[in-house]
């Protein structure tokens, strides 16, 4: 099992994850902008060039974030501005990891199947945890 960091930033996450880089080296191998997702998002002109998601492989595990958007009701500070990401290997089993998280907890995006071709959703544990689960269905 693998579990990444997934960062969330004010706009600047282009810049964090250059300095990221140029820290660990390495190549990103997923670099999306708003601009770049599906029109239905609603993405205000002035957010297109922000970070949708990033990845930067780092040794086995993946350093992942994006940009919060103020315009969607986004922002982050200091302790809500990272997610703990982890890829289960089925559908019920990020049914059954969802459900046992986010008991006495809230649910932040319920789990559906998305654009990029996974069963994802997010949701905060009892903890104050920010998780995000990301089954692989394409």
């Amino acid at each position: 099992m693998t579990l990444n960091i997934y960062l969330t930033f004010n706009g600047d996450c282009a810049e964090a994850f250059g300095f990221y880089k140029s820290v660990f080296g390495g190549d990103f191998s997923v670099r999306q902008t708003f601009g770049e997702g599906p029109a239905e998002m609603g993405v205000a002109e002035a957010d297109a060039d922000k970070i949708m998601h990033i990845s930067l492989p780092v040794g086995a595990n993946v350093l992942m974030g994006s940009d919060a958007l103020a315009s969607q009701g986004g922002g982050v500070s200091v302790g809500n501005n990272f997610s703990i990401s982890y890829a289960p290997p089925s559908r019920e089993e990020t049914e059954r990891l969802f459900a046992a998280l986010s008991d006495g907890g809230f649910v932040k995006m319920e789990l559906q199947d998305t654009f990029w071709g996974a069963y994802f959703g997010m949701c905060t544990d009892k903890f104050g945890v920010n998780w995000m689960l990301n089954h692989e269905t394409a």
